[in-house]
């Protein structure tokens, strides 16, 4: 029995790509860079700022203050942290599902807590879930099973009876290191569908209601 569900934040309960894309692109926009379609900066979203540097600035990254530019996209990004973001159609459906079943939810992400908890506030689906561990929460962030296990025990719940949902290789890799059931994102940020499937969860989804059918 499914005692609780952990879900991953970016591409998996969020649809956050264009307010990422846009803080990207403003700091593009300062260094007189063009501009990146949201085609080519969308699968890096769940990998990071950096990550997204090297789409925008490519080969010239590496002639930059990186900590410059990551700053220059975080301070715009929380300036501008919900203009566009909103849940994944059918998140809604899954929570109240869960709700109904009796099953807590929590977020474990790596976002860190300075860009968690005030993306919730703007997300009124998410802004009452009461256990949220981010990136820098503990001294270490996925791929490292820790946050996980945190989040289980606050949860008052074994980490053996507990789902977590993601759309990156690192929750995968979470999960199976926690012991919990493993959930791929389809409809995230998913690098591709056969390279999602290439990490071995133990379920795939292509829509978030589906895993009402598994717990």
């Amino acid at each position: 029995m499914t005692a609780a569900v952990i879900f991953d934040l970016d591409g998996t309960l969020v649809d956050t790509c264009e307010d990422l894309g846009a803080a990207l692109n403003h700091t593009l926009n300062l260094h007189n860079f063009s501009q990146v379609e949201k085609v080519d900066y969308s699968p890096a979203i769940s990998n990071g700022v950096k990550a997204l540097l090297d789409v925008g600035f490519g080969s010239e990254l590496k002639k930059f203050d990186q900590d410059l530019l990551r700053q220059q996209v975080l301070d715009y990004y929380a300036q501008n942290i919900a203009v566009h973001s909103h849940c994944f159609d059918g998140i809604q459906a899954l929570l109240d599902g869960l709700r109904s079943a009796g099953i807590p939810v929590a977020i474990m992400t790596n976002k860190p807590t300075f860009l968690t908890l005030p993306l919730l506030k703007h997300i009124a689906a998410l802004k009452d879930i009461q256990v949220v561990v981010c990136g820098d929460t503990l001294d270490e962030a996925k791929p490292s099973p820790k946050p996980l296990l945190h989040a289980a025990e606050q949860l008052q719940v074994n980490p053996n009876d507990c789902i977590y949902v993601g759309d990156a290789e690192r929750d995968i890799q979470a999960a199976r290191a926690a012991k919990m059931r493993s959930v791929v994102a389809l409809w995230g940020y998913v690098p591709s569908e056969a390279i999602a499937l290439s990490w071995e969860a133990d379920l795939n989804l292509t829509n978030p209601e589906a895993l009402l059918k598994h717990i």
